[in-house]
């Protein structure tokens, strides 16, 4: 049986690295907008023109104040959660199951990259 791996290579991180950061930088964006939705401070002029916008025009009339809200709080979590992946990368910690010590799966990471538990143990902590 070959050694199982105890962390990721530098080069594997900095891949990491650049998908968090360009998803960082999407939540942001779609952050501000949530946050501007609830303050009414949007003009829908040239500012507007984001990636984002067409989701918001469309679910801003029919949301509340109260679920964008929500929203906006569960996107800033998000960010809070994507920035300590961050710090876990500088640490090279980053990708090491918190609960088993193992690997979490690259495919796992590459579809959430904040995550802290490989799927066995967030199995584990559903049941």
């Amino acid at each position: 049986m070959g050694t199982e791996k105890s962390r990721y290579s530098d080069q594997e991180l900095q891949e990491f690295k650049e998908l968090i950061q360009r998803k960082l930088q999407e939540a942001q964006e779609d952050y501000v907008l949530l946050r501007g939705s609830l303050s009414n401070s949007d003009n829908h002029g040239t500012d507007d023109t984001g990636r984002s916008f067409n989701m918001m025009e469309d679910g801003s009339e029919t949301l509340s104040r109260e679920e964008v809200a929500q929203l906006a709080s569960r996107q800033e979590k998000f960010i809070q959660s994507l920035q300590s992946a961050l710090v876990r990368i500088e640490n090279k910690t980053y990708g090491v199951c918190r609960v088993t010590g193992k690997l979490i799966r690259k495919e796992r990471l590459m579809l959430v990259p904040h995550a802290t538990l490989s799927i066995e143990a967030k199995n584990a902590q559903d049941s």
